[in-house]
């Protein structure tokens, strides 16, 4: 059982304080926006519309390119039309070491 004695707890006096803690967490959310609207703006000028408008979101995570589709048959469309443009993709982001298609039903 801890007391509070046992707990360090450091104060914060000011707003700008604790806004400067959360800024690290913050920049990483919105770095992840902001790579997720690249990709999904660059996928649908590359990719046939009809396949286009069938990926439900995207995601860059650890080096490696997740491209979700709505559905598994969308999913297998997606995943040849992305093998054709791989070239590409990677030229647009050489820190890309992978690049998967998941499906993620819409919700």
């Amino acid at each position: 059982m801890r007391t509070a004695a046992d707990v360090k707890s450091t104060r914060i006096h000011s707003v700008k304080e604790l806004l400067a803690r959360s800024a690290a967490g913050l920049t990483r959310v919105t770095d992840q926006a902001a790579r997720q609207g690249f990709w999904s703006s660059w996928l649908c000028r590359h990719l046939p519309t009809e396949i286009g408008a069938q990926i439900s979101g995207v995601a860059e995570r650890d080096g490696t390119l997740v491209i979700f589709a709505a559905s598994a048959a969308w999913c297998a469309r997606l995943r040849y039309a992305v093998q054709e443009l791989e070239p590409q993709i990677r030229a647009a982001a050489p820190q890309l070491t992978a690049i998967a298609v998941r499906v993620q039903p819409r919700s």
